[in-house]
């Protein structure tokens, strides 16, 4: 019986190490992720935009509960949530305690604002549809993009610069 024990041992051991970097980077991110389960977002989008329903799986794929509504008139929303045009895109996400997440926000960036909010802020931002972004994924195509910090004064600033396809997470 010991040396089967020994025998099955020696191969578990194999069998941890056979898992490839994608699989140790994943079995990563789930356990960075199980803090955010309970965080529910809610993003209105259209119902025809494919971008979007590639970010709502991003933020699902990575612990956030999202309930991804299908909106006829975007802009109503955008005026209700005080997202000027200049920092508009094509969904909207609202978090459950009024947190404002426009576009293709990374999720890794929404659960590090979510943890802890920076004083006066009221979301984040990535204006337009950047390509590479979270949604907007184009075979390895990329272009660098800023993620902006809503100020409730109306003001912003940059929280993130997103230089490489691997900073979003």
């Amino acid at each position: 019986m010991r040396p089967f024990i020994l025998a099955l041992g020696a191969a578990l051991l194999l069998l941890s190490g056979c898992g490839s970097s994608q699989d140790t980077q994943s079995a990563t991110e789930a356990r960075s992720t199980a803090a955010t389960d309970s965080i529910a977002l809610t993003t209105y989008k259209s119902a025809t935009c494919g971008c979007c329903k590639l970010w709502v799986d991003h933020a699902s794929q990575r612990g956030f509960l999202v309930d991804a509504r299908d909106v006829n008139n975007l802009n109503d929303i955008k005026q209700q949530h005080q997202i000027a045009p200049e920092y508009q895109s094509c969904h909207t996400s609202v978090s459950e305690n009024g947190y404002v997440f426009e576009g293709h926000v990374p999720a890794k960036l929404i659960r590090q604002f979510l943890q802890n909010p920076p004083a006066g802020a009221r979301g984040l931002a990535v204006p337009a549809m950047p390509l590479g972004s979270p949604g907007m994924e184009v075979g390895d195509r990329f272009t660098p993009y800023e993620v902006l910090q809503l100020n409730n004064d109306g003001s912003h600033a940059v929280y993130a610069s997103i230089d490489r396809p691997e900073q979003q997470h």
